[in-house]
């Protein structure tokens, strides 16, 4: 889960500044945020945050949980738990063979 409103919060920016900020409309931005946003436009709003790309994702309650994005081979995947990360493991292991 992003949390990104978390910490525009925290910063005390509004997600129609955040917005602003990255050229983009609000609408945009909340498809972003509740969607699958590539791993360019997660950095350009770690950039705005002043943050690293990894809090946009890692929960400060809960460190326990694997939340994240890998980039192989041109194609991005989004990692959420263990099973992800084995698969996309399966994924490279099979294409190196």
């Amino acid at each position: 889960m992003l949390r990104i409103k978390e910490i525009a919060k925290s910063k005390n920016i509004s997600l129609e500044q955040l917005a602003a900020t990255l050229k983009i409309n609000r609408v945009t931005l909340s498809r972003n945020i509740n969607g699958n946003p590539t791993v360019e436009t997660l950095s350009k709003i770690a950039n705005v945050l002043d943050v690293e790309i990894s809090e946009l994702f890692s929960s400060a309650k809960d460190n326990t949980k694997l939340h994240g994005f890998v980039e192989y081979q041109n194609e991005v995947y989004r990692i959420n738990s263990k099973k992800d990360l084995e698969n996309l493991l399966d994924v490279v292991n099979t294409s190196t063979e």
